[in-house]
C-alpha cells in the first residue's frame, strides 16, 4: 500500500507501508532528493522549512508607534540629534574651560563723576554731631551749644543743619532753597541717582537739613509767631566780640557765643521753609510718619507766612548777605509744593491766583527775569506748574493762568539760547545771567537744571520741541545749552580749569573756606590766630571735594586767591543747583523724569466746565 502526498521539493512523494530499504539505499535516496532541491530556487517559506529562521530583508519604514517614517529619514533625524548633542557638549565644554571675563558696566560719564563729588560738599558743611561715616576726615563735631548760648531766644536746641559757605553761619533762607532744589531733583530723577549709587546719600543730605529746620520753629503747633532765621553773626567791623566772619577758625574750635536771629514777620523765609519741608515730604513718602511730620510743619510755616507779612531780611544783617527782594514768588513756590505734597486744592488756587502772580512779576520782564536763585523762585515755580498743565491738563478754572506760566516758561527757555540776546556770554561761552556781576555760577547751574528738566518734560509729553516766536526748536537745543554750560564749569573754558574742587586735574586750590584752609593738627587757633591761614598763599591743606566756587568774572578770568570770596567761595545754594543739573544730565539719556511721583498725593482731576453764559437779553 502506498500513499501519495505533495512533495515539498516539487515532485510526488511515495510512502511505502513496508519499508524494506536498507540504510544505504535510504542515504542514496536522500542525496538524490538534495540534488533535486538544488536544481531549483526556493522561496522564503521553503527556506524557512529547511533552514529555519533566516536573515530578513530590511524594511523601508520604521514603526514608531504613533507614526511610521521612512528608515532613511529616521536615520537622518537620529544622526542629526546625536551630532547636535555632541556639538552642544563641545560648546559647553569650551565655555566652561575658557577663562571668564567679568561683565563691566560702561564707565560713568563726567556728569556722574562730578555728581558724586558735588554731593560730598554737603558732608563737609555739616554742623553739629557728625554721623560716623561722614567721609570727610578733616571735619569733626562742632557748635554743639547752638541755641543754648543765646539767652534771648526760646529755641534752645539749634544743633545741626549746614554752614552756609566758607564761614560757620547758618542762614535758613538759602539753606531751605538748597534743600528744595535737592528734593526736586530727587523726585524727578530718582532713577538716575540710583544708577549713580547716590540715592541714599542725597536723601541723607536732605534729611540732615530738614531735621534741623524742624528745630527752628514750633513744628508740633498749628500756629506759630516766630522762626529762628539765623545762627551766628557775620559782622566784619572788628568789634570787641568775635563772630563768624571776623574770626578765621575751624568750626570745631569755635568757643565764642553764637547769637540766634529770630523773625516775627518773614513771609519769604517761612514760605521757602514750607517749600523745603513739603518737597522733602514727597522724597520721604515711604516713611509715612516722617513725611506727615514734614507736611504738618510745612502747613504751619505757610500759614505763618500768609498771616505775618514781611521780608525776613529787613532790619538785620541778613540784608548784607542774603537780602530778599520780595515774598510773592515764595507764595507761589511754597503753595505749589504744598499742593503737590497734600493734594489740597486751596494751595493750587493760591498758586494760580493772578494777583499774586502779578505781584511776583510773572507778567513783565526785567533784567533778571528768568533767573532762578535763592532770592527769586518765580522761574522755578512757573516750570513746576507748567508740569501740571503738560501732564494733568486740569482745565478750568486753572487753565488760563497755567497757560500763561507755560508760555512764560517757553519764553525763558528761548532767552537761554545763544541766538537770543537777553543775556550776554563770555568769550568762553558762559552765559551771564547776573549781567557780569560776581559769583555767576550759582545762577548758571540753576538755568542748566531748568533747561534739562523742561526738555525732559516735553519729551515725556511726546512733544519734540517748542516755539520761540515763529521758529520751532528741538528739545535737543535746550539740552545742548545745559551741557555747554556745565562743561564750561567742569573745565571746557579758556583757562582749562574745573570750578568744581577735586574734579579734573586743574581746579582751585585756595578755596575761601575756614575748615579747608586750616590744618587739622590738634592746634587750636583763636579768633585772629587763624588769619595767617586766611592770608597765606599756600594751597589749602584740606581738599573740600565737590565744592563749586563762585566762578570766573565776565572776561573768563579767575584768581585762585583765598581772601577773594567773589572768586573762590562755595555756597550751599550754588552746590544744590550744581547737583540738580548734574543728575539731570547724567547717565542714560533715555532715562527721563519720573512722571508720577510728584503727583502721588494729587487727586484725580476732572476739569470743571466753565459757567454757562449769561442769559441773552434783547
Amino acid at each position: 500500500m502506498s500513499m501519495f502526498g505533495r512533495d515539498p521539493w516539487g515532485g510526488p512523494l511515495e510512502i511505502h507501508a513496508a519499508d524494506s530499504a536498507t540504510d544505504d539505499e535510504r542515504s542514496r535516496n536522500l542525496q538524490d532528493f538534495d540534488r533535486a532541491a538544488m536544481s531549483r530556487s526556493l522561496d522564503e517559506t521553503q527556506q524557512s522549512w529547511l533552514l529555519g529562521p533566516t536573515e530578513q530583508k530590511k524594511k523601508k519604514y520604521v514603526d514608531l508607534g504613533c507614526i511610521i517614517v521612512s528608515r532613511k529619514l529616521f536615520k537622518w533625524i537620529v544622526g542629526s540629534i546625536i551630532a547636535a548633542a555632541l556639538l552642544a557638549g563641545f560648546i559647553t565644554m569650551i565655555v566652561k574651560l575658557a577663562p571668564r571675563h567679568k561683565h563691566h558696566n560702561p564707565p560713568p560719564d563726567n556728569y556722574t563723576l562730578a555728581l558724586r563729588k558735588a554731593l560730598m560738599f554737603f558732608n563737609a558743611q555739616k554742623s553739629g554731631k557728625l554721623p560716623k561715616h561722614n567721609n570727610v576726615s578733616w571735619r569733626g563735631n562742632s557748635c554743639l551749644q547752638d541755641g543754648k548760648s543765646d539767652d534771648s531766644t526760646m529755641f534752645k536746641n539749634l544743633v545741626g543743619g549746614y554752614y552756609d559757605a566758607g564761614d560757620a553761619i547758618k542762614f535758613n533762607f538759602p539753606q531751605s532753597f538748597a534743600l528744595t532744589m535737592l528734593s526736586w531733583s530727587v523726585i524727578e530723577y530718582s532713577a538716575k541717582y540710583e544708577a549713580a549709587g547716590e540715592l541714599t546719600h542725597v536723601k541723607d543730605i536732605i534729611k540732615w537739613g530738614t531735621d534741623y529746620l524742624l528745630k527752628t520753629f514750633n513744628s508740633s503747633a498749628d500756629t506759630i509767631d516766630r522762626i529762628a532765621a539765623q545762627v551766628g553773626k557775620g559782622d566784619t567791623s572788628g568789634g570787641p566780640e568775635p563772630n563768624d566772619h571776623y574770626c578765621w577758625v575751624r568750626p570745631e574750635d569755635i568757643d565764642y557765643a553764637r547769637p540766634v536771629t529770630e523773625c516775627h514777620g518773614c513771609s519769604d523765609l517761612a514760605a521757602e521753609m514750607a517749600a523745603a519741608l513739603a518737597s522733602a515730604s514727597i522724597v520721604f513718602k515711604d516713611n509715612k510718619a516722617y513725611s506727615q511730620k514734614l507736611v504738618h510743619g510745612a502747613r504751619t510755616l505757610f500759614k505763618f507766612s500768609r498771616d505775618q507779612r514781611g521780608r525776613y531780611s529787613v532790619g538785620n544783617e541778613a540784608e548784607n548777605f542774603y537780602n530778599s527782594t520780595g515774598y510773592w514768588d515764595e507764595f507761589i513756590w511754597g503753595a505749589a509744593w504744598l499742593y503737590y505734597a497734600t493734594g489740597n486744592s486751596s494751595y493750587l488756587q493760591l498758586a494760580t491766583t493772578p494777583g499774586i502772580a502779578k505781584h511776583a512779576g510773572a507778567f513783565w520782564g526785567g533784567p533778571d527775569y528768568g533767573v532762578l536763585s535763592w532770592d527769586n523762585k518765580l522761574t522755578g515755580a512757573q516750570v513746576l506748574l507748567s508740569r501740571m498743565r503738560l501732564f494733568l491738563s486740569p482745565g478750568y478754572p486753572y487753565e488760563e493762568i497755567l497757560r500763561t506760566f507755560h508760555n512764560q516758561t517757553s519764553i525763558i527757555m528761548c532767552s537761554y539760547l545763544p541766538i537770543f540776546t537777553s543775556f550776554n556770554r563770555t568769550k568762553g561761552g558762559l552765559i551771564q545771567l547776573n549781567h557780569g556781576r560776581p559769583q555767576p555760577l550759582q545762577y548758571v547751574v540753576n538755568a542748566a537744571f531748568l533747561a534739562t528738566l523742561f526738555s525732559d518734560y516735553l519729551a515725556a509729553a511726546d512733544t519734540p520741541g517748542w516755539y520761540c516766536g515763529p521758529n520751532f526748536y528741538s528739545t535737543d537745543v535746550l539740552r545742548k545749552f545745559a551741557e555747554t554750560q556745565i562743561d564750561y564749569i567742569l573745565g571746557k573754558n579758556p583757562r582749562k580749569m574745573s570750578y568744581v574742587v577735586g574734579f579734573g586735574n586743574h581746579y582751585p586750590k585756595r578755596v575761601h573756606h575756614r575748615g579747608a584752609s586750616i590744618p587739622k593738627n590738634k592746634v587750636k587757633y583763636n579768633c585772629k590766630g587763624g588769619w595767617k591761614w586766611r592770608d597765606s598763599s599756600k594751597v589749602n591743606p584740606n581738599t573740600i571735594v565737590g565744592a563749586m566756587v563762585a566762578g570766573p568774572d565776565k572776561h573768563d578770568g579767575f584768581h585762585d586767591v583765598r581772601s577773594n570770596y567773589n572768586y573762590t567761595e562755595p555756597t550751599l545754594a550754588g552746590n544744590a543747583g550744581l547737583v540738580a543739573a548734574l543728575v539731570a544730565l547724567s547717565g542714560d539719556r533715555d532715562v527721563g523724569i519720573d512722571k508720577n511721583t510728584l503727583f502721588s498725593a494729587v487727586p484725580p482731576m476732572f476739569p470743571t466746565p466753565p459757567p454757562p453764559p449769561a442769559p441773552w437779553k434783547p
